[in-house]
């Protein structure tokens, strides 16, 4: 089964799927969001709203490793997620989609590991699933933007607020491309799952001191109501286009890990 997991505004994405499966699973750290189940060109689909379908659970109270047990639990093995993030770069202009290469993370309070009591050392030399990256940025020629940036690093911070000059400095000098509050741990647990994962980052917004105005939640809603259709269409174009049949390295993340 393929899985998808919807940042702000993609929600869309089941509007128009014909049946429809809800689901909400149980796992050991509590339920999982709601998850849809339908079809998209002949393969099953399960879609997940990560801030919940009302938008009622801020980025800091996400249930990240829920939300990953509970798609591993219906055999997932293939994730494309998608996440506002903000610019820290000026040659990354809002509107752009960044597929994301590697990551940094400064979130602080959150549930990082599904092995608190086991000795389970996990490999993100490959953070996010090169395989399933190719299959997307190839899908890309098919959609209108003219900025997909088909690498960068992802800043995770912890949020909810954004993020201060000083910090959008720091950022820039250890080489980040974009920050964002939802990504992490998102992407590691998806690895401590063996499930390939790959994040398309919409920019909503330069970060704070780049842009000259006040970041507001506005500019997230606005951008994602102009892009969220071509991000939907990538998304489809790259469950289209991928083999059912593969093979990948994220199937054996494990190996090794423990002790």
């Amino acid at each position: 089964m393929f899985g998808i997991i919807g940042g702000s505004g993609i929600y869309d994405i089941v509007k128009d799927a014909g049946s429809v499966e809800k689901r909400i699973i149980e796992t050991p750290y509590g339920d999982s969001s709601e998850i849809s189940i339908f079809e998209i060109y002949d393969k099953e689909v399960a879609f997940m709203p990560r801030h919940s379908g009302d938008h009622s659970f801020p980025p800091h109270k996400i249930n990240y490793r829920a939300n990953i047990w509970a798609l591993a639990t219906l055999n997932v093995k293939q994730i494309i997620a998608t996440n506002a993030v903000g610019s820290l770069k000026r040659e990354i202009p809002p509107g752009s989609l960044v597929l994301v290469s590697d990551f940094m993370d400064f979130t602080s309070k959150r549930e990082k590991t599904f092995y608190d009591n086991e000795v389970i050392h996990v490999d993100v030399t490959e953070p996010y699933c090169n395989r399933l990256r190719s299959h997307i940025i190839a899908s890309s020629d098919t959609i209108s933007t003219t900025d997909f940036i088909a690498k960068g690093v992802y800043v995770g911070t912890e949020g909810p607020r954004f993020e201060s000059p000083a910090e959008v400095r720091m950022f820039q000098k250890l080489g980040g491309d974009v920050v964002g509050m939802t990504g992490l741990p998102e992407a590691v647990l998806a690895k401590e799952k063996e499930i390939c994962y790959s994040s398309i980052c919409l920019v909503s917004n330069y970060a704070a001191s780049i842009s000259p105005n006040k970041l507001t939640m506005d500019e997230v809603i606005e951008i994602m109501d102009i892009k969220k259709l071509e991000i939907i269409d990538l998304i489809y174009k790259t469950i289209e286009n991928i083999p059912v049949e593969y093979d990948c390295v994220c199937l054996d993340a494990l190996d090794g890990a423990g002790a």
